[in-house]
């Protein structure tokens, strides 16, 4: 057996000889890259992709959760924080379905299911008080975390207490706070506010609204909005402002991307708009007086007054003696001959009604004062910018200019053609071409694959150089071999009477001298 093994690694030292230097550093690294390709495939293979099942989880549901998985023997990775859960990819949705059916994922809260667990006898009035306005406040949380903006909540219930004795309806009423852990990028308009309110009123007994509290994480009051009393904070007023804001420069973007886009090509068109708004709230009252008949600018007569008059005279029949004596009177009329005179005086009031309005103003709660529009358009043909014509690009402008117009046109100033298109920019430019984006499993797919090829084609080299240089090791053995005259040794038979000797002469001649040894075989072999 021993002699079988070292044969055989003789022979594979003699194989191993064969080769030159470089080609053992080739057969080298293409073995070692063949078992670093079979590492790297096996451990992908026998690797678990997990995949995140459950986020934002309270403690107590972490718990829950993780008890059902090592129950069930199920692997699962747990986040550094506690609050998120991952599992194997392909049990996902298995798992989700599970935990939601059995009711362990309840964001921190309880609800009347609890009553239906624990049947247990002998609670007493004050536990049995205090379970009911647990599973209330659980109740509540769990409506309010019904919501796609709110990642966890608290609710805290103060009830009155139940007495004989008559109290004020004020002292009888519940009272509620309220805090919301609102999720990132998002936010609660005043809708989902006031929705709040109701649901929490409608669930508790004696519960009006102006005793609800509910605030953000941040410690934002957020009020309701039909209660007198409640003031909007500055950072709900600026929230809504921005959300106003935001909403009218994404519209803005939508419609001059579907008008451009029907003409261009939907993914031709980039559209960026950036608005500016006063959200001043102003109130004015008009006193306005204004004629009835438009035409002669004059009102309806109410009233009508005339007066007459008329006198005749027909002259003095004597007249004074005028002088200047110390009885005569100086302007004293003198004898004057008969005549007649006559005079008439008219008199005409009228009293016109005319219209009385009193008008009172209140300005839209925003208006546009500043508008910029910024267009980035590509080429119809993308290899050629000249496709892009003058023309269409101020016919484009025109368009634009329109819709700058239009929406300055209740801020209160008159903007002149030139300031208009200052306000206006398209330019032209080659887009970025989507990008594909490949799960992590693919891309650790591609890697071996890459790996495996370039160890294939790495072998198949290396091989080819080893087989090529075997070839011409041999063709050069065999044209030595050829060329060269051959001594055979000899070995005097005739004069060696025992075969113990002719062994050792053998023996002693294959230590001593291999390659004659050889040749000797040879020469027999040849001549039997």
């Amino acid at each position: 057996m021993n002699e079988t093994v070292l044969q055989y690694v003789n022979r594979g030292k003699e194989f191993w000889g064969r080769f030159s230097k470089g080609q053992k550093i080739t057969i080298i690294a293409t073995i070692a890259l063949l078992i670093l390709t079979l590492v790297l495939v096996t451990y992908s293979l026998s690797k678990t992709e997990y995949a995140t099942a459950f986020t934002d989880l309270q403690p107590a549901d972490a718990a829950a959760i993780k008890k059902h998985l090592e129950d069930n023997k199920i692997p699962y990775r747990l986040s550094d924080d506690g609050k998120s859960i991952g599992v194997p990819r392909n049990m996902v949705s298995t798992v989700k379905i599970e935990v939601e059916s059995q009711g362990l994922n309840q964001n921190g809260s309880i609800g009347y299911g609890a009553f239906r667990e624990n049947n247990a006898f002998g609670t007493t009035d004050n536990e049995f008080s205090i379970k009911k306005l647990d599973m209330i406040q659980g109740e509540l949380q769990q409506l309010i975390n019904s919501n796609t903006a709110v990642a966890s909540s608290k609710v805290v219930i103060n009830l009155p207490e139940e007495t004989v004795f008559l109290r004020d309806e004020q002292d009888q009423q519940s009272t509620a706070s309220v805090v919301v852990n609102l999720k990132p990028g998002y936010r609660l308009d005043q809708n989902k506010i006031d929705t709040m309110y109701q649901l929490v009123s409608k669930s508790v007994k004696n519960l009006p609204i102006e005793n609800i509290a509910i605030s953000d994480q941040n410690g934002d009051l957020l009020p309701y909005s039909k209660n007198n009393d409640s003031q909007f904070t500055s950072a709900n007023a600026a929230a809504m402002q921005f959300e106003i804001k935001r909403k009218f420069e994404q519209d803005l973007r939508k419609d001059i991307k579907e008008i451009l886009g029907g003409i261009l090509g939907k993914d031709k068109v980039i559209p960026m708009v950036i608005a500016t708004m006063n959200f001043d709230k102003r109130s004015t009252v008009e006193n306005l007086v204004t004629p009835v008949n438009t035409e002669e600018q004059r009102g309806i007569e109410i009233s009508v007054q005339e007066l007459q008059k008329t006198y005749t005279s027909n002259g003095a029949d004597t007249g004074g003696v005028p002088g200047t004596g110390p009885t005569d009177i100086p302007t004293y009329p003198g004898s004057s001959a008969a005549g007649s005179a006559n005079s008439e005086e008219m008199q005409r009031t009228v009293n016109y009604e005319v219209n009385r309005i009193t008008q009172q103003i209140e300005s839209s709660p925003f208006t546009v004062t500043d508008l910029t529009i910024s267009v980035g358009i590509e080429p119809p043909d993308r290899n050629n910018p000249e496709s892009f014509t003058p023309e269409a690009r101020e016919a484009i402008e025109q368009i634009l200019i329109s819709v700058v117009n239009a929406s300055l046109a209740n801020s209160g100033r008159t903007f002149t053609p030139e300031e208009l298109a200052s306000r206006v920019h398209v330019f032209d430019q080659t887009f970025a071409g989507p990008q594909e984006v490949n799960p992590a499993s693919s891309v650790n797919w591609y890697w071996i694959g890459g790996i495996a090829a370039a160890v294939l084609a790495l072998a198949g080299l290396g091989g080819y150089f080893i087989s090529r240089r075997r070839k011409a090791n041999e063709e050069a053995a065999e044209e030595a071999y050829e060329s060269t005259a051959i001594e055979y040794p000899t070995i005097d038979l005739e004069n060696v009477t025992n075969e113990n000797q002719i062994r050792n002469q053998l023996e002693t001649l294959a230590k001593k001298k291999p390659e004659e040894f050889v040749n000797l075989l040879r020469t027999w072999l040849v001549d039997e």
